[in-house]
């Protein structure tokens, strides 16, 4: 009989549909789906957002007696993490998704969320660190470091190939969400630095989000609006063709857990810039396999973007490693089934 899976989380995010999509194709697995329902977009939405929330478990729980799930999943330890851990499902598993999943860092509900993430871990049955950097938190409030599975997703390699590049100037591409926690405009200042010296480049942003308006306004204002490309929203099948077409991939979170962006960049030789922050560290290593900015250094990120075009042999030797990396170590086949088998294990012994 095929085993089923409610999860919780936002279903329709490109990371839920990678770990939903892998569960069923190396396990499978049925797959039930719940989520809020309102959006958190206004501050009357927002406040029904949460009285959702405090709803949910008896909807939750409804559906575990119904559907009778043998496993319940979840994003995030801190909101669908804590659900799953009042679910009454026998066998759960909660993912971590960001560095601590306590944010923003200055919010009134930091107290609450600690209390409840903390409910959320000691329930769990297999907690789920996409990369190292989201264990130290975990170590540090005394999770129980048995339960907690490292291992990222991956990416589909079969998709997002390599391919030479040899352009004579910079071709940078960024695939971030435009929202400010991404710094697009501190890259865009330091593209107007590069400009400004004579450097040669274009500049491909790629998605949507609440900056797209303001960004086209100060590339204009910065005047290099003719060498940046704003795609807008596209496709996912679209995406590895862009990434081929470039060189050089920026990104500059002020905070990372595991960015599946970056592995995408990796695969399609592209030679990383981004961010000096602990969810980069973990897989960038300065001037050796890309470049680690710090956050909003315009001057800094327009240098470092000049020696690594400079730098030839030391940006193609990188190329090479990453995809070697990211093919040992972020690979959506391999690890895919490492994950579902180990639900597969986990339902077993919770059956014995």
């Amino acid at each position: 009989m095929k085993r089923k899976i409610l999860f919780l989380g936002e279903s329709y995010r490109a990371d839920a549909i990678t770990w939903m999509k892998g569960l069923k194709e190396f396990g499978d697995f049925e797959i039930i789906t719940w989520e809020l329902k309102t959006p958190s977009n206004s501050k009357l939405n927002r406040f029904k957002r949460i009285a959702e929330y405090l709803f949910s478990p008896i909807a939750i729980r409804k559906i575990v007696r119904e559907q009778k799930p043998d496993m319940v999943i979840a994003e995030r330890t801190t909101s669908y993490g804590f659900l799953a851990a009042l679910s009454n499902s026998q066998t759960i598993a909660v993912a971590q998704q960001g560095r601590t999943d306590l944010w923003p860092e200055g919010s009134v509900l930091l107290p609450f969320k600690k209390i409840i993430q903390k409910y959320a871990f000691k329930k769990a049955h297999l907690i789920h660190a996409w990369g190292p950097v989201m264990t130290i938190s975990m170590r540090e409030i005394g999770v129980d470091m048995n339960k907690v599975l490292v291992i990222p997703k991956g990416i589909d390699l079969s998709l997002f190939s390599h391919s030479t590049n040899n352009a004579t100037k910079i071709e940078a591409i960024v695939t971030r969400s435009l929202q400010p926690e991404y710094r697009h405009d501190s890259i865009l200042k330091a593209f107007a630095i590069l400009h400004q010296k004579g450097i040669d480049f274009s500049l491909t942003i790629v998605g949507d989000g609440t900056r797209l308006q303001f960004l086209k306004d100060l590339a204009v204002a910065l005047r290099i609006e003719d060498k940046v490309i704003f795609t807008g929203r596209i496709p996912n099948t679209e995406l590895p063709k862009l990434l081929q077409q470039s060189n050089i991939y920026i990104s500059m979170p002020i905070t990372e857990g595991v960015s599946a962006s970056l592995f995408e960049a990796m695969a399609c030789n592209c030679y990383p810039v981004v961010s000096d922050i602990p969810g980069n560290q973990s897989w960038i290593k300065h001037r050796e396999n890309g470049q680690l900015i710090e956050i909003d250094n315009i001057e800094m990120l327009a240098e470092e973007l000049t020696w690594s075009f400079q730098n030839t042999e030391s940006r193609n030797k990188a190329i090479i490693e990453n995809r070697k990396f990211v093919e040992e170590n972020a690979n959506y086949n391999t690890n895919m089934k490492i994950i579902a088998d180990k639900y597969h294990e986990l339902l077993d012994l919770q059956n014995a």
